[in-house]
C-alpha cells in the first residue's frame, strides 16, 4: 500500500465527492413527497433526454464491463468482441419495443416489467415466475459490481473486506435516501471520467508500447502459443457460430433485465425513448476502445494478481494502468472504475426492490398497500438486495459469481416470450408462456451443468458455448446456450398455446388487451388507452 498513497487519495477523495453527490440527488428535481414508487423507484418518470442517455448508459455499461471486457480479450482473444455487435444490434431490436412498453407503463402505472405481464395475461402465477426470474437475474450482476471495486482495491494493495464494506454501505444510504435520483445524477460524473480515461489510454498506451502494430502482434504471439483451440486474433470455424448466437442472444437479453426498463421507464416520454435507443451506439464505440485494453496489457507484459494460488484476471486493467500511468492520473482511472459499480448497482437493486415490492409484497401479502407503503417496502428491501451481493462476493469465490452472472443471461432470456412478444400480440395463452418458461429454464439449467471448463477446472457451468456435438451433431462448432433454450421456450410455448385454443380454455380472468399506442404523448386519446377489451 505503501507505494499507492497517491492513487488511493485520488480515488478516496473523488469516491467521496461522489458520494456526496447521491445524498444531494434527494434534493434534486425534489417533489412535494418521495413516498411512492413512481418519485423513489422512478424519478418521478420525469427525466429528460440528456439525465436518461447518461442514466441508462450508466446502467449497460458498468465496472464489470470495463474489467471484464477486456480480460476476456486478454485470455481468449477475439472472441471478447463479441460484446461489440451485440450492443449495436440490440438498438434496433428495443427501439419500437421500449417505446411500446413505456406508453403502456406511463398510462397505466406500470412500474416492472411483471406488472406488464401480469396485466397482459390475467395471470398472476406468470408474472410472479417473471418477477422471480428477474431478481434472480439482477443479483449476481449487482455482486459484480463489486468484482470491479475489488481489482482496484486489490491493485492499489488495500487488503480485507472493510473497504468493500465501507463502500456499499454509503452507496445503500444515499440510494436508500435518494432513489433512482441518486444514480441519475452521479451518472454524468461517472461517464464523463470513463470517457476521459479510455480517451487519454488508447491514444497514450500505444506510444508507450511501440504503437497498435506491435500490440497487435504481440497478442498474436501469445495466442500462437497456448494449446486452447478457441483463442486467438481472429475467430475460427468452431467458434463463429457460438460468437453469433451470443451476440444474438445477449442482444435480445439485455433490455429485458429490470434495471434495464427501469432507466427507461422513468423517462419523461416516447420521444427522449426513441432519442436515446439512436444515440446509445455511441457507447459502443467507447466499449470497442475498452475492450483494447486487453491486447494493451499483453503488449505490456501484464500478469493478473495472483492471491491463494488463483489469478484474479479482473485485476488486468488496473494493473495496466498502474504501470502505464503517474500516480495521480492511475488514482483517478481506479475511481472511473469504482464509480463506474456505484451508478448500475444502485439501479439495479432499486429495480430489484420494485419487482419485490410490486409483485411478491403487494401481490401476495399486502394487496391494499398504500403508496407509502410501497416506497418504504421498497427502500428496506433496496437494502437486503445490497447485503446479499456483498456476502455473495465475501462468502463465495469470485469465480463463481461470474458463473451466476453467466447463468443470470441465460435466465432473463427466457422471459422475452411473456414481455416483448406480449407487447405485440396476446396470441400466446397464459398456460402456454408457463410452460415455455419452464421448458426454456430447464433446457437452459442442462446445457450449462453439462459444459465444462478445464482452464477453471469447473466441471459443470463451466461457460456457455455448448457443443453441438451433445445434439448428435458430428461437428466441433458451439452455440450460445440462452439461445437454444430460448428457441425451446418459443416452441413449448406455441404448442401449449395451440393446446389450449384447442381445448377451448379462457385466459386468465383479468386479462386485457392494449389498444393502440399514439406515438405523440401530447395527443389527448393517450390517456384514455385501456388494457381492457376482446381478442
Amino acid at each position: 500500500m505503501s507505494g499507492h498513497v497517491t492513487e488511493i487519495v485520488v480515488f478516496a477523495v473523488l469516491f467521496l465527492v461522489v458520494s456526496g453527490m447521491g445524498f444531494v440527488a434527494a434534493r434534486w428535481r425534489r417533489p412535494d413527497n418521495l413516498a411512492s414508487l413512481d418519485e423513489w423507484g422512478l424519478g418521478g418518470r420525469k427525466f429528460g433526454s440528456w439525465v436518461t442517455w447518461f442514466l441508462v448508459g450508466g446502467d449497460l455499461y458498468t465496472a464489470y464491463t470495463f474489467v471484464a471486457v477486456p480480460a476476456l480479450l486478454f485470455g481468449a482473444g477475439a472472441t471478447g468482441f463479441f460484446a461489440l455487435p451485440y450492443t449495436i444490434v440490440t438498438y434496433p431490436l428495443v427501439f419500437l419495443l421500449l417505446a411500446r412498453l413505456w406508453s403502456v407503463a406511463h398510462v397505466h402505472g406500470m412500474v416492472t416489467p411483471a406488472d406488464f405481464v401480469r396485466a397482459r395475461f390475467g395471470s398472476p402465477t406468470l408474472a410472479l415466475l417473471i418477477a422471480i426470474t428477474g431478481l434472480v437475474a439482477t443479483m449476481p450482476y449487482i455482486a459484480l459490481q463489486l468484482v470491479g471495486i475489488e481489482a482496484v482495491l486489490k491493485t492499489m494493495g488495500v487488503t480485507g473486506d472493510l473497504p468493500l464494506i465501507i463502500a456499499f454501505a454509503i452507496l445503500a444510504a444515499y440510494t436508500y435516501q435518494s432513489g433512482l435520483r441518486a444514480p441519475a445524477l452521479i451518472a454524468f460524473v461517472k461517464d464523463s471520467l470513463i470517457y476521459l480515461v479510455i480517451l487519454v489510454a488508447v491514444f497514450y498506451i500505444p506510444t508507450r508500447l511501440g504503437g497498435w502494430s506491435s500490440i497487435f502482434d504481440a497478442a498474436q504471439a501469445k495466442f500462437a502459443a497456448t494449446p486452447a483451440p478457441g483463442d486467438g486474433t481472429l475467430l475460427n470455424p468452431n467458434n463463429q457460430l457460438q460468437y453469433v448466437t451470443l451476440a444474438l442472444g445477449s442482444a435480445m437479453a439485455l433490455f429485458l433485465y429490470p434495471h434495464s426498463v427501469t432507466g427507461v421507464l422513468a423517462a419523461r416520454n416516447r420521444g427522449v425513448i426513441k432519442r436515446n435507443m439512436s444515440a446509445l451506439p455511441a457507447y459502443s464505440l467507447l466499449l470497442g476502445l475498452i475492450a483494447l485494453l486487453g491486447y494493451m496489457a499483453i503488449a505490456a507484459g501484464i500478469k493478473p494478481i495472483t492471491a491463494n494460488g488463483k489469478a484474479d484476471v479482473n485485476t488486468i486493467v488496473p494493473q495496466l494502468f498502474d504501470k502505464m500511468f503517474p500516480d495521480w492520473f492511475a488514482g483517478v482511472t481506479y475511481a472511473a472504475i469504482g464509480i463506474g459499480a456505484l451508478v448500475p448497482a444502485a439501479i439495479m437493486s432499486i429495480a430489484a426492490a420494485n419487482l419485490f415490492t410490486r409483485n411478491i409484497y403487494k401481490e401476495y401479502i399486502k394487496r391494499d398497500a398504500t403508496d407509502a407503503q410501497e416506497a418504504r417496502v421498497s427502500k428496506i428491501a433496496s437494502l437486503v438486495v445490497k447485503v446479499g451481493a456483498v456476502l455473495v462476493i465475501l462468502l463465495i469465490d469470485p469465480q463463481f459469481s461470474i458463473d451466476l452472472q453467466l447463468i443470470g443471461g441465460v435466465i432473463i432470456l427466457q422471459t422475452l416470450p411473456s414481455v416483448a412478444l406480449g407487447l405485440y400480440t396476446r396470441w400466446f395463452h397464459r398456460g402456454g408462456l408457463i410452460a415455455g418458461w419452464v421448458a426454456g429454464m430447464a433446457a437452459g439449467m442442462l446445457m450449462l451443468y453439462s459444459i465444462s471448463n478445464p482452464a477453471t477446472k469447473h466441471a459443470h457451468f463451466g461457460g456457455s458455448a455448448y457443443p453441438l456435438a451433445n445434439l448428435g451433431l458430428d461437428t466441433k462448432m458451439t452455440v450460445y446456450a440462452g439461445f437454444l433454450a430460448l428457441l425451446v421456450n418459443v416452441l413449448v410455448a406455441v404448442a401449449g398455446t395451440l393446446i389450449a385454443r384447442a381445448a377451448n380454455l379462457a385466459d386468465g380472468p383479468d386479462a386485457t388487451k392494449p389498444s393502440e399506442y399514439y406515438a405523440d404523448e401530447g395527443d389527448p386519446r393517450v390517456h384514455e388507452v385501456e388494457l381492457t377489451g376482446s381478442h
